[in-house]
């Protein structure tokens, strides 16, 4: 009963942070996922009894907890964005999608094999779950909420970027379980990968999310709330698209990451100006403030009770120079040529909760050689990427508007 309540009072805290923080912590150089993981690291190192966090002992939960985080803030992230999609408007997006995606991942799976030692099968897994940026961690760089006007190039391009990548990882981390248990594989697991895990499941992940996009958004524009309870349950539709748009596309056997991205896009393309896209925006990112504070009090208790026992020095460097070097040159040769602000872009590829759940998704599907040292690796390159990226977010973001703004005042 006493951790019992010991576990409410974390819990209570956690939820005032999430009020308290951004009144706090506005133009700061310190972000909210940083104090949160501080928190969690604090908290699980006093004696209170908590259980160690450990995300292979307790792989299930931990697979099934960054699930829900990575979906609630690709509902977000899709609904946040005012631009239509189309070839030339998401130019930078699918840069970043076709080449510096594939690129981190090479230079990932070298990095494993070559300088931390691992072994090939997972050297792929830490090349397939380190290349998705991350939507849950990325609110100080995305587009601001709905209506609010076009935003600059790089709050779009991170922001689409991080929508749909989470989805495409899969195939990579599909990939690497398949050469875990190469013994039981089918021998025709190359096709069955090309036409199955990229084609078929991305194919049915777009076409579910499309599709209950557009039913949820006819129903709640043409059926207004015209009732008090109805009034209080505003924006509620945000999560039932989550939930509905996952369910169905996993149902259906493709990826429910991309579903729930194209969904939430979907939405927001309905009926444009309409000034309730706000409320679901809103209620979208109170569930998804939630549920991360949750995940980084979590990671934090992780670092406190062993996450990185397993961390070598070559191991650091490695995730240091995936955060530091592999994105930022990845992102340039993606961008090459295109935006002017391709800088900045390369530059805030934010590591976080989509890679905890793919490297969680990938351990309990099959049986990885050295993957207490890829969860080390792993969560180091997200905490420097949760300090360096934080810190850095808010002054660079400051600066890049006032670039944007400042012609415009001037004529």
């Amino acid at each position: 009963m006493v951790l019992y309540d010991i576990a409410l009072v974390i819990v209570g805290l956690a939820v005032l942070g999430t009020v308290a923080l951004p009144r706090l912590l506005d133009n700061r150089p310190v972000s909210f996922p940083i104090v949160y993981v501080a928190f969690g690291v604090v908290v699980f190192a006093l004696p209170l009894g908590l259980p160690a966090a450990d995300p292979i002992e307790y792989g299930t939960v931990s697979e099934r907890l960054t699930e829900l985080g990575v979906i609630v803030a690709l509902i977000g992230a899709g609904l946040k964005i005012d631009r239509p999609p189309g070839l030339k408007r998401w130019k930078s997006t699918w840069r970043l999608l076709a080449i510096t995606m594939p690129l981190t991942i090479g230079a990932a799976v070298v990095l494993g094999w070559w300088a931390v030692g691992l072994t090939i099968p997972a050297a792929m897994l830490l090349g397939a779950v380190i290349a998705p940026t991350d939507p849950v961690l990325a609110a100080d760089v995305q587009v601001d909420p709905p209506r609010k006007g076009e935003s600059d190039e790089v709050r779009f391009a991170l922001t689409s970027e991080a929508g749909l990548n989470d989805g495409l990882a899969f195939p990579f981390t599909y990939v690497a379980i398949a050469t875990a248990t190469v013994g039981v594989a089918p021998e025709n697991w190359i096709v069955e990968w090309v036409l199955i895990d990229v084609f078929y499941k991305i194919g049915v992940g777009v076409l579910v999310g499309w599709l209950s996009g557009h039913l949820l958004a006819k129903f709640v524009f043409q059926y207004p709330a015209s009732t008090q309870l109805a009034r209080a349950m505003g924006g509620a539709e945000a999560l039932a698209a989550t939930l509905v748009s996952y369910g169905i596309a996993e149902i259906a056997g493709g990826y429910g990451f991309i579903a729930v991205f194209v969904g939430a896009v979907a939405i927001r393309g309905f009926e444009r100006e309409h000034e309730y896209h706000q409320q679901l925006h809103d209620f979208a990112e109170v569930v998804e403030r939630l549920v991360m504070a949750m995940l980084l009090v979590l990671f934090g208790g992780a670092i406190a009770t062993g996450l990185f026992d397993a961390l070598t020095w070559q191991g650091a460097l490695v995730a240091l120079a995936l955060v530091l070097l592999v994105r930022p040159l990845a992102g340039l040769i993606g961008l090459a040529g295109y935006p002017p602000e391709r800088n900045a872009i390369a530059f805030f590829g934010i590591r976080g909760i989509g890679s905890f759940y793919y490297l969680s998704y990938g351990i309990n599907h099959a049986v990885f050689t050295g993957a207490e040292t890829v969860w080390a690796v792993v969560g180091f390159a997200v905490l420097v990427s949760i300090v360096l990226h934080g810190i850095t977010a808010a002054p660079v973001m400051t600066d890049l508007r006032q670039e944007v703004t400042t012609p415009d005042a001037a004529e």
